[in-house]
């Protein structure tokens, strides 16, 4: 499921565009989960970063969509941005917020079509998996291949990752299943490693990313094993 937003205060090219991906989901077979929004302040406005794509109108009455797109790129580097504006000298703005590119009004379903399916080939190319994880005030996607390991802490989880730290409520268990079928292990009972991002192993440390880690006797066996299976594609 691919998830959209248009942000656009014109009804009727709301609508449109809203029908133009009904048609594109019949036409490829793709499915969509739309949000909608009448103007730029309403989608920064407790943003969340849960969308793959954002069409963006150039022109609105409150906020414009460039200066949306400068917020919401504070807040999320990854959502492909697609332009709508009826004057191409506006849309060359965006690759200052690394715009993906822009449909001209009036908007054909041709046109659109071919952004749509370059968004979403760019998306296939990037085969992220994003864990969408609850903090103060909203959510936050991470993704998962940035992830050196997640910590139990009391009723909340600790991860730990390229661009940070964060909390959140919840079980070390409960992320563990949401991370089923990807490479995380325990070293111990306390921490879920990312198998790609195990750097060596001494004795019964682990060294992941930049961080030293505790193996566990009674974790050992069945950490290492995971970790020679990732590593040598199941040959043990």
């Amino acid at each position: 499921m691919i998830r959209v937003a248009i942000v656009e205060d014109d009804k009727a090219v709301q609508t449109q565009l809203a029908d133009y991906i009904r048609r594109y989901e019949r036409q490829f077979g793709r499915m969509f989960e739309l949000s909608l929004f009448d103007d730029g302040d309403e989608i920064v406005s407790d943003y969340r970063a849960v969308y793959d794509i954002i069409l963006l109108d150039v022109q609105m009455r409150r906020m414009d969509g460039m200066a949306a797109a400068e917020r919401i790129r504070q807040m999320d580097k990854d959502v492909l941005l697609i332009f709508i504006t009826n004057m191409a000298q506006f849309a060359i703005r965006g690759y200052a917020v690394d715009a993906l590119d822009y449909v001209l009004k009036p908007v054909p379903y041709f046109a659109f079509s071919q952004q749509l399916q370059k968004a979403v080939a760019r998306l296939q190319a990037r085969q992220k998996t994003f864990l969408t994880v609850p903090v103060e005030g909203g959510l936050r996607r991470v993704d998962v291949a940035t992830l050196y390991y997640l910590e139990s802490d009391g009723h909340k989880v600790r991860l730990y990752a390229e661009d940070g730290e964060l909390t959140a409520p919840g079980t070390l268990k409960s992320f563990e299943e949401k991370l089923a079928g990807k490479p995380f292990a325990r070293c111990n009972s306390g921490y879920l490693v990312n198998l790609a991002q195990v750097m060596g192993v001494q004795q019964n440390l682990v060294q992941v990313g930049p961080y030293e880690l505790q193996i566990s006797r009674p974790k050992k066996k069945a950490f290492m094993e995971a970790l020679t299976d990732y590593i040598g594609g199941g040959v043990r």
